[in-house]
């Protein structure tokens, strides 16, 4: 990525920080450009508690309502892991560009991120609906 990118300050579960890491790892050979995002997100995230269920802040399974700041384009979107993810229900994992530049952002912050095809696209986080933990 050699376009100069926003990074705003993002926070993580302790759990959310254990598992994206491993999954950031174990993905480096099969999709080395997103999982290298995704590490780079992992380690410079703050840990705010093991399962904090921090009001608006996009962790694994939230709903998540953004902008795309170019368009302006609003949608709502579940962060998943991988073998969960499923574009027609509105689940979009985490080893995705969009998925990776969403996780550990809160409520009103904007982040750049980068398309598959290179494109540097902007969104801006609207709404977070955290699930009920069963």
């Amino acid at each position: 990525m050699s376009q100069k990118m926003m990074k705003p300050s993002i926070k993580m579960t302790a759990d959310d920080h254990k598992h994206l890491a491993q999954l950031a790892s174990f993905a480096a050979d099969r999709t080395p450009e997103v999982a290298s995002f995704l590490a780079d997100e992992v380690d410079r995230a703050r840990i705010v508690g093991p399962k904090a269920c921090v009001a608006g802040l996009v962790q694994m399974g939230c709903a998540v309502e953004f902008r795309d700041d170019a368009t302006g384009k609003v949608q709502t979107v579940t962060l998943v892991y991988p073998g969960e993810a499923d574009i027609e229900q509105g689940r979009v994992s985490v080893m995705t560009p969009i998925g990776a530049a969403l996780i550990g952002l809160s409520i009103g912050q904007s982040m750049d991120w980068q398309t598959r095809t290179g494109t540097v696209k902007q969104l801006t986080v609207l709404g977070v609906k955290v699930p009920e933990r069963v």
